[in-house]
């Protein structure tokens, strides 16, 4: 197997991100177990900054 450009091509189709229990959102890392969003994995607190604007995306999946 070579190092360049032909293996690259094989990295796509996997899913590294899911979506998150805490946030919602699809920015949870499956290897790391840390959410990029909230924080989720890594600290209780929820992950916020003061340049940043956070919304918490709604937890229902299409039911009512």
């Amino acid at each position: 197997m070579t190092k360049g450009s032909s293996s690259m091509g094989k990295k796509s189709g996997k899913d590294v991100h899911i979506r998150c229990r805490r946030c919602g959102r699809a920015s949870y890392h499956k290897i790391d177990g840390i959410c990029s969003s909230c924080g989720y994995g890594k600290t209780a607190k929820l992950r916020k900054y003061t340049w940043q604007k956070f919304e918490k995306r709604p937890n229902n999946r299409g039911g009512k």
